[in-house]
């Protein structure tokens, strides 16, 4: 395998299988959240369906789909226009350490610029050390902020 041999494009309706696959394995890592195949499904087809919206991007290698990360735009009141919030960064264990999450992150990045957004944001686990050790070394910081969650 070569980073030619893989692909990163926007995801389809027929990734859905995998990119569910994707999931369970990023939801066994966040303590946060549970995963729940009928729940992610319902997430992604929205996503998929609301293009304007939000991204989902894939990264695959001969018709196999080995990572994935999604961001939505939101209106930033600190920016004064849109942010993307990236969330769901997730390479099979097998690719990682390939540079397969930069070329998914570079090309997010490209897009939300394109949208006309002036900030990312990136949601990860706390005790997702790797995880949080890789965004540092692509120039993301740490902010004061806490993420609090309330269920409807």
């Amino acid at each position: 395998m070569t980073a030619v041999d893989i692909v990163v494009r926007k995801a389809l309706p027929k990734d859905i299988d995998a990119m569910c696959g994707l999931l369970k394995l990023l939801f066994a890592i966040e303590t946060d959240f549970a995963y729940d195949g009928g729940k992610q499904r319902c997430g992604l087809e929205l996503m998929l369906q609301q293009e304007n919206a939000g991204c989902v991007l894939v990264a695959e290698l001969n018709q196999t789909i080995i990572g994935m990360c999604s961001a939505q735009l939101l209106v930033s009141t600190a920016e004064g226009g849109l942010k993307a919030v990236i969330e769901d960064v997730v390479i099979m264990e097998s690719y990682r350490g390939q540079r397969i999450g930069r070329r998914l992150l570079t090309t997010m990045a490209e897009w939300a610029v394109s949208q006309g957004a002036k900030r990312l944001d990136l949601l990860a686990d706390q005790r997702n050390q790797a995880a949080l050790s890789f965004y540092r070394k692509l120039g993301w910081c740490q902010t004061e902020l806490v993420c609090l969650q309330k269920k409807l």
